[in-house]
């Protein structure tokens, strides 16, 4: 009798807490799509170029060239600059590039002209320098970094 009590009281408090709502939250995860997709796709075309210019920009001002991760894009404006359907596009990025486990070290702004007509597909068309590395921003392990 004991054990057939106890079956259902435990078999009760299964039911209870698959139906909590709060258990249901922790099985939601991010959804993909398609523009999510595109996005990385575009980073990963992109990158190499970030990646020259930050350098070029952290090299006076670190001692070590930071990393940039493409989740570390986001995409400020896009736009087709010959109209619909258009393959000539201008794109500007804003770019957190970090050192070590992830520190951020700054923030730049990136804009970029992607088109047929350039030999490499893609050029440089300005840069601004948003923000730059605090002493205070790092660790103290990693503030010796900073020149």
């Amino acid at each position: 009798m004991k054990r057939r009590v106890v079956a259902i009281v435990l078999f009760i408090a299964m039911l209870i807490i698959m139906q909590d709502p709060s258990t249901a939250m922790m099985d939601e995860r991010p959804q993909d799509s398609k523009e999510l997709m595109f996005q990385d796709m575009l980073m990963l075309f992109l990158l190499p170029h970030i990646d020259k210019k930050i350098d070029e920009i952290y090299s006076n001002i670190l001692t070590e060239s930071p990393q940039v991760y493409p989740y570390f894009v986001n995409v400020e404006k896009v736009q087709r600059v010959n109209g619909f359907r258009g393959f000539h596009f201008s794109i500007t990025l804003d770019v957190i590039p970090t050192i070590g486990p992830h520190i951020p070290v700054g923030e730049d702004q990136l804009t970029f002209d992607i088109s047929p007509v350039n030999p490499d597909n893609v050029k440089l068309v300005s840069w601004k320098h948003v923000k730059g590395p605090q002493k205070s921003d790092f660790p103290p392990n990693w503030a010796d970094i900073l020149k």
